[in-house]
């Protein structure tokens, strides 16, 4: 693992950890101050320091999140990425394993490209030659490799460009701490440790670090895992429960506006592509595959994920997810839970149903309030018939 720092508060300058002190203190002084910001510009950097660090004290911190740093992260595991970026707030520009072909092991390697080469002909054979202008060579190998991913581990190298706040560096430095230091832990937090140590010591030899920022007061924890059993609810604010694979998490959690928690299953289960779910040897062949696996955590897995937000963020959600060109599970998950939030709005007389209800009928292109800039001119993709 490799962390250097890209920028900081301004793209091209690397500001110190004492400037960023310097700023917050400046931005904490505007809530009382008499005249104007040009005299805490122009105040002693000694008086700065001293009110920084009482607000700092009082636990009042979001002074310290005005200053923000950009982190490359280099041949980080996927898993802890997705612990990164359940963390709000924060900026990602990360890898994708959807169009680039990712370094695994020998064995999973094997099954990756095995599978690339299954998923490429199974794909030509039921598409490229009624439909080639959407299906072209280029489209066909990243679909099979959006598929093959699955039985990658979720531990497997990634890089990402990572901007986050002064104090959330410092929040997410303390969260690692406490998760290593804890006596319980978590399965999946549990094969990170060696990760979360990796990450802080490299994160405190950056000089970001402060000693205050990282208490953690109000015994907050990493957010990914929870075991909690949710109420169902639809109605202007949502939360619900579902099945989705690891990679389709990694992918959902990234709609920042809606919070997201998993936990395992009884028994490990895993993601069956659908282009072959009409082959029974196949079919077979994959879950074999992803059993020879499963003690890497695939992507493939599934897990019980837990969705909560608000109706609007949600309809912004499917704005995005529910397009020929989105991944196939998250498109397929996203329908779920709209007929279910539809169902629920009607069975209420909720004022929204019939507005909900507009967007079950295909593709974000059949939004009325929706313009395709990029057309698929694929059918089966726009009243979401498509197996791949």
């Amino acid at each position: 693992m490799r962390i250097t720092v890209e920028s900081s508060s301004n793209p091209g300058h690397i500001a110190s950890k004492e400037e960023f002190e310097i700023f917050s203190g400046k931005s904490a002084g505007i809530c009382y101050m008499k005249e104007n910001f040009e005299k805490l510009r122009n105040e002693s950097k000694e008086k700065t320091l001293k009110r920084a660090n009482g607000t700092k004290i009082s636990g009042h911190h979001s002074v310290f999140d005005h200053d923000v740093i950009s982190l490359y992260l280099e041949d980080i595991p996927k898993a802890l990425a997705m612990v990164l970026n359940n963390e709000k707030m924060y900026t990602t520009s990360e890898k994708s394993a959807r169009y680039t072909k990712m370094k695994a092991d020998a064995l999973e390697s094997e099954l990756y490209f095995k599978w690339v080469d299954i998923f490429k002909d199974k794909i030509k054979g039921l598409y490229q030659e009624k439909y080639p202008d959407f299906f072209t060579d280029l489209r066909i190998e990243k679909l099979a490799q959006e598929n093959a991913r699955c039985i990658i581990s979720v531990f497997t190298p990634t890089s990402m460009m990572y901007t986050v706040s002064y104090r959330q560096l410092n929040y997410i430095y303390g969260f690692m701490m406490s998760e290593i230091e804890s006596i319980t832990k978590h399965p999946f937090y549990e094969k990170l440790v060696p990760y979360f140590k990796e990450f802080c010591d490299l994160v405190y030899k950056l000089g970001f670090i402060d000693d205050t920022l990282v208490k953690n007061n109000k015994g907050r924890r990493l957010s990914l895992i929870n075991s909690y059993d949710a109420e169902e609810y639809f109605g202007d604010v949502y939360i619900t429960s579902y099945k989705i694979s690891l990679a389709c998490l990694a992918q959902a959690q990234r709609h920042r506006t809606i919070s997201y928690y998993f936990d395992y299953l009884e028994k490990p289960e895993f993601y069956i592509p659908d282009i072959l779910l009409d082959d029974e040897k196949l079919k077979q062949e994959w879950l074999d595959d992803m059993n020879k696996v499963k003690d890497n955590l695939p992507e493939g897995l599934l897990v019980k994920v837990t969705e909560s937000g608000s109706m609007d963020n949600f309809i912004l959600k499917m704005m995005e997810r529910k397009c020929s060109f989105a991944q196939l599970e998250i498109n397929k998950s996203t329908n779920e839970i709209l007929n279910k939030y539809v169902k629920a709005l009607k069975g209420k007389n909720h004022k929204r149903a019939n507005e909900m209800e507009g967007y079950t009928h295909g593709a974000r292109c059949t939004f009325k309030n929706f313009v395709c800039t990029s057309p698929c001119k694929f059918p089966l993709g726009i009243i979401e018939t498509r197996k791949v």
